[in-house]
């Protein structure tokens, strides 16, 4: 069972989020907060596997939230519920080490999902969020030739799926793209991460777009798709 504890000021997002968590008998919400002082409380008194916290609430914003609860209870992860008017929020964020992006207005099951990956130690973006940050905060820029040699590494298939990861597409959507189940798309992930030496998907999506391998995987796609 994953113990999940809810921040967001607004009582509807609440319910609306709370609803969809509830709604998969692995996670169980065990408190609610309604801003960022009354989140890291009751993560204290809680100490649940995740904190799911709205980026923008009174008395301390999820980002502020964050660092507390990393800092007085490390063994919880932390997801940020966001927005794309957020912009500077998100480049904080990620600079702060948050694991987990999921769009308020995502599909539900993305956020269940995302909950899920953060709860087993892997960082999670929603795919618009993580498309919006390659776009817009893409960070330190490799340069096409060094994201080339890194891929270099990689396996032809360890590419298409790094090539996926950068369009951000999720693990469920790679498995039903490249006629693969799940479990091995996870699998060729983690490998790719630790061929690529990076510590999450923004990372490797990074990667991906400076190496021009999500560019090449729309051609594909557009040609007839992408080999399975």
């Amino acid at each position: 069972m994953i113990r999940v504890v809810l921040a967001d000021d607004e009582a509807m997002m609440r319910a609306g989020v709370r609803a969809i968590l509830t709604a998969d008998p692995g996670i169980e919400v065990v408190a609610e907060a309604a801003d960022g002082r009354e989140a890291v409380e009751l993560v204290r008194a809680h100490r649940p596997d995740v904190a799911l916290l709205d980026i923008r609430m009174p008395r301390l914003d999820g980002l502020a939230a964050r660092e507390e609860v990393t800092r007085a209870v490390p063994g919880t992860a932390v997801a940020i519920l966001t927005t794309f008017s957020a912009e500077a929020y998100i480049a904080r964020a990620l600079s702060g080490g948050a694991t987990g992006f999921l769009l308020k207005s995502g599909d539900p099951h993305e956020l269940i999902a995302g909950v899920r990956a953060v709860a087993e130690g892997a960082a999670f973006l929603s795919p618009k969020v993580a498309r919006h940050v390659i776009a817009e905060l893409g960070g330190e820029k490799l340069g096409r030739a060094a994201a080339r040699a890194r891929t270099e590494r990689l396996t032809p298939r360890e590419r298409e799926v790094l090539a996926l990861v950068g369009a951000g597409l999720s693990n469920p959507e790679i498995a039903a793209r490249l006629h693969l189940v799940e479990g091995t798309v996870k699998a060729y992930v983690s490998a790719v991460l630790e061929r690529l030496e990076v510590r999450n998907r923004v990372q490797a999506a990074i990667v991906a777009y400076e190496a021009g391998l999500v560019e090449e995987a729309g051609q594909a796609e557009g040609a007839g798709g992408v080999t399975a």
